[in-house]
């Protein structure tokens, strides 16, 4: 009998084995099928082949073609007669008479740009012409109130979009645009041009040896300072590039994160004694606390920062304001939480000695939350450092405000990927700062 029930024991402990191991091979199947399921529902609910479709591979090209290299814009008023050449168009960056760039040439009237590779446009009278190797020659003119487009024999091809009012070719060497009242040629070459040094700047245009031997030279070309300050002020007070304003928005982009972090956790750490059940026995008053802490840290700081401008108006101080608010109610429930969790034998200790509550928060409780505390600070000033260049975008403050005014513009897509580049580094930066002082403090108050 004992053998009977053993054996039947065995056998229905087998089979419940084998039915657990069913239960998990299923669901190990179920759970991809499912994400597999809602993926295929994105694909269609979002219409993903129609974006695909409606895809333009040449505008993303010509903006990636932007990010690391700059147009000079060859500009010929069609009304007047008068030709300007300036690097991305802006009249900070126009060459002035007598020393344009070796591949324009201007002689009796006749403007000739040579973008390379054979490729050649010729500014003549009101008309101008296109010289495309393998091609032909494309003549454009302004006819009445429209535009007269004169092309080889054959199909029209695709890089070139012709109507009424403007032509346009784009070929990789250069774009030409024409409309009734202004010619145009693109000239695209790699690098950030004038990066350094604008038009206007006495060191325009000077190889690396001469600006060495210039800022060592006492033969000074402001007799009122030294080459090298020289040199420096030049660079700092770029209008092109304006690297004064931007090293002061990057100033202020830290200075939001660090007030609005700092700001937080000091008016959460005592919020978050009041929070903390072993602390504080009013259970309405810990209940209150942590609601008020899921309604601030609930809503996004975006949402702070539109509603704290309308109260504050717009500026770096708003932004601080809306990472402290959000980060109040972060910091209120951890911190609270962390005060639950501390070791009651070393406050009863410092009880035992006659300290009074302050004391022994201080000398009790602060000891054990401490690094904790400095670690959270720390993740969210690096975290924050990210955030105040969106919230600075919507507030006007620091580098996000120069990011968003360079995208609006549609045409400074260098000073875009410039201040993307400074963006990275600042978050790296602070990310090595944060690392660096997480290890020193709580290493020291663990020494302690």
């Amino acid at each position: 009998m004992a053998a009977m029930l053993s054996t039947t024991h065995e056998g229905s402990l087998g089979e419940a084995v084998l039915a657990a191991f069913g239960r998990k091979q299923r669901l190990a199947f179920a759970l991809p099928a499912v994400v597999l399921v809602y993926l295929i529902y994105i694909f269609f609910a979002f219409n993903i082949p129609g974006l695909v479709a409606s895809a333009r591979t040449d505008n993303a090209a010509i903006l990636l073609s932007d990010f690391w290299s700059y147009k000079t814009h060859v500009t010929r008023d069609n009304r007047s007669g008068e030709v300007s050449v300036a690097i991305e168009g802006e009249n900070k960056g126009t060459y002035p008479p007598g020393r344009l760039p070796a591949w324009v040439s201007m002689q009796d009237g006749v403007t000739r740009i040579d973008l390379g590779k054979e490729h050649e446009v010729v500014y003549e009278g009101t008309g101008a012409r296109f010289t495309i190797p393998g091609y032909g020659v494309i003549q454009v003119e302004p006819d009445g109130q429209g535009i007269r487009l004169d092309l080889p024999e054959g199909e029209v091809p695709d890089w070139i979009n012709a109507s009424p009012a403007r032509v346009t070719v784009t070929t990789p060497q250069g774009r030409f645009s024409m409309t009734r009242t202004r010619t145009e040629t693109f000239h695209y070459e790699p690098g950030w041009e004038l990066f350094f040094f604008t038009l206007d700047s006495p060191f325009s245009g000077r190889s690396v040896g001469e600006l060495a031997s210039l800022a060592v030279s006492e033969d000074r070309v402001d007799p009122a300072r030294p080459n090298i300050v020289h040199m420096l002020s030049e660079f700092w007070t770029n209008k092109m590039w304006r690297h004064g304003d931007v090293a002061w928005a990057l100033f202020e982009t830290v200075l939001m994160a660090f007030l609005g972090t700092m700001g937080a956790a000091v008016v959460a750490l005592p919020l978050a004694f009041l929070a903390a059940s072993n602390f504080t026995p009013a259970r309405s008053l810990r209940f209150a606390l942590r609601r008020v802490f899921d309604f601030v840290r609930g809503v996004d700081g975006l949402i702070w920062t539109i509603i704290l401008s309308r109260a504050f108006g717009p500026g770096p101080l708003t932004g601080s304001l809306a990472i402290l608010m959000t980060d109040t109610g972060s910091f209120g429930k951890l911190f609270s939480e962390a005060l639950e969790n501390v070791d009651r034998k070393q406050i009863e200790g410092v009880q035992s000695t006659g300290a009074s509550p302050i004391q022994q928060a201080r000398f009790g409780v602060m000891p054990q939350i401490v690094p904790v505390l400095l670690s959270q600070v720390l993740y969210f000033l690096e975290s924050n450092t990210r955030s105040a260049t969106v919230i600075g975008a919507i507030v006007g403050g620091g580098i996000g405000l120069l990011l968003t005014q360079a995208i609006i513009t549609q045409k400074d897509w260098e000073e875009v990927s410039y201040y993307i580049i400074l963006i990275v580094l600042m978050v790296m930066a602070m990310d090595s700062l944060s690392g660096w002082l997480r290890g020193l403090l709580i290493g020291r108050v663990g020494r302690t």
